[in-house]
């Protein structure tokens, strides 16, 4: 496609011209008069550049492509590691994550080589229905070939006015033949939200990440369902969220805290201060809280955790969290596309920038090599007067680090699929049925062993003795998701794990951390 000239200037400054309907008249002045001769000449430098490959390059040049996919990618990577440019159907998907619902048959897929796989039927929605299964292959939509499409083009065909129907055939093992389903699309809400008892009076949070609109409401309407006056702890599971809306954390967090009390606050050269402030929940307010984080909790789930700790009003457990406290705006563009450009930092309550450096790094370096990156510079003081730091992330109050897996654990784990394919041969077509409470038995493990063998996975009998508890657990998981369903499996794996019972344990830290900001916030108030 051609791009005009005047597009393309007109590409590079829409950005700041979106700005100002959004973020207020004074950005407007500064986006329309920067140095213009500047501006100018910038332009011309670019434009010439162009033409001088658009008339050079030995094979045609695709001008959208070009500043699209290149110009306008490789601006934004010069300024942080999170602006970014978004296509017109990446950016769809992330509005339909928001939204937490869409038209269609409700299931999530999954690529496996060149195939699509089902991975999850929502329980209760038409794919559910239909009997489609964890397992099955997407063989043609509508008789239109899938085997060879990407996961996204498969959603594509999927999705659909509610009310309509869409014919899926699939390729089950264990099958005789394709099976061919009709489904009925329908509305289909998600939620990123669980909780239920871990055991008598500890109730069990779980959330997966804050990029829905319904992440508050789902936990308001699951503590209702559970009973929030019977709650005497509880444990909040944000390990590996990577955040979102900072609405969304804003409300989870508000929650625990005392009315009006900071969230999170966020400023920027072109932003004024925003401060974000509690809406307090009563039922809420009386019991501790243990929060679980890792590296991999960013963003909004930082937020949560930092006003929590802040505020002493839960005790942190875990790793230091990723260090993401760039705030970014959704920009639209031409043609469907967005920017998220960073317009503004985060600060937690007592003023601790959660964004770590990453001045002196690569981009690669600092997704993949993050650790506690404390700046011991950053000293701030939570309500109680506990010393914090700031510029890493959040520092745990108490620290659990991730395990250590081992080589046959790394070559069996869920992103392999192994298991997922054992259990595919294991159940060879037959609706999977396990009573309550079921657990891998010898035989399962033997057989599963016997599938490492064929599928020609390396390890040693030692090995596999020597991880035997671990590869029980992953069956159990794999086919609990499969005869119940997802949310039975987690809760199996949740009741089991370590690091879930080091929080029950540590709930007194919690206790007595409530006890002392409540003790002092009293005395504060007798003197004020």
């Amino acid at each position: 496609m051609k791009l005009p000239r005047t597009a393309i200037a007109v590409l590079f400054v829409a950005a700041m011209a979106l700005l100002a309907p959004w973020y207020g008249p004074a950005l407007r002045a500064n986006a329309a008069t920067p140095a213009q001769d500047d501006l100018d000449s910038d332009m011309k430098a670019v434009t010439s550049a162009f033409a001088l490959v658009e008339q050079n390059f030995a094979d045609p040049v695709n001008s959208e492509k070009a500043f699209y996919q290149g110009a306008i990618p490789g601006m934004l990577r010069t300024l942080d590691p999170h602006s970014n440019f978004v296509d017109p159907a990446e950016y769809r998907e992330m509005q339909r994550k928001q939204r937490a619902a869409y038209y269609g048959v409700g299931m999530e897929i999954y690529p496996d080589g060149n195939k699509v796989v089902v991975m999850r039927p929502f329980l209760g929605a038409p794919a559910y229905k239909a009997d489609l299964r964890r397992g099955d292959t997407i063989a043609a939509v509508d008789g239109k070939n899938a085997i060879g499409l990407d996961s996204g083009a498969v959603a594509d065909m999927l999705r659909g006015p509610r009310g309509t129907q869409v014919n899926i055939t699939i390729n089950r093992e264990g099958a005789p033949a394709p099976i061919t389903v009709t489904v009925t699309r329908a509305e289909i809400e998600t939620s990123n939200v669980d909780a239920f008892w871990v055991k008598p009076g500890i109730a069990f949070l779980r959330l997966d990440n804050f990029e829905a609109q319904n992440i508050s409401r789902d936990v308001e309407n699951d503590m209702r369902r559970m009973g929030e006056d019977k709650v005497t702890g509880m444990v909040l599971d944000l390990r590996g969220n990577p955040g979102g809306l900072v609405n969304e954390a804003v409300a989870v967090a508000g929650r625990f805290l005392r009315d009006g009390q900071i969230v999170v606050s966020h400023h920027g050269l072109h932003e004024q201060e925003q401060v974000f402030r509690a809406r307090a929940v009563p039922a809420a307010q009386k019991y501790p809280i243990v929060a679980l984080v890792n590296g991999s909790s960013a963003s909004a789930a930082e937020i949560v955790s930092g006003a929590l700790q802040d505020h002493d009003r839960a005790w942190i457990l875990g790793e230091t969290t990723f260090g993401k406290g760039l705030v970014q705006a959704q920009f639209p563009l031409n043609e469907g596309a967005a920017l998220l450009l960073t317009i503004a930092h985060y600060y937690t309550p007592s003023g601790r920038l959660i964004q770590r450096d990453y001045s002196h790094e690569s981009f690669w370096d600092y997704y993949t090599h993050h650790g506690d990156n404390t700046n011991t510079q950053d000293i701030k003081a939570t309500d109680s007067g506990r010393k914090v730091y700031g510029g890493g992330g959040i520092t745990p109050d108490e620290k659990y680090p991730n395990p250590h897996y081992s080589m046959l654990q790394r070559r069996t784990a869920p992103v392999t699929m192994v298991v997922y394919h054992f259990a595919n041969q294991y159940f060879a077509g037959a609706k999977p049925s396990l009573p309550q409470g079921w657990q891998p038995d010898e035989n399962t493990l033997e057989r599963f062993k016997a599938f490492l063998k064929k599928e020609n996975v390396p390890f040693t009998d030692d090995e596999f003795a020597a991880n035997k508890d671990w590869i029980r657990e992953q069956i159990r998981y794999e086919f609990y998701f499969r005869a119940f369903d997802k949310q039975t499996a987690d809760r199996a794996q949740w009741q089991d794990d370590p690091e879930v019972k080091k929080a029950i344990e540590s709930m007194p830290k919690a206790q007595s951390l409530l006890q002392n900001v409540q003790r002092v916030m009293a005395q504060r108030g007798a003197k004020g």
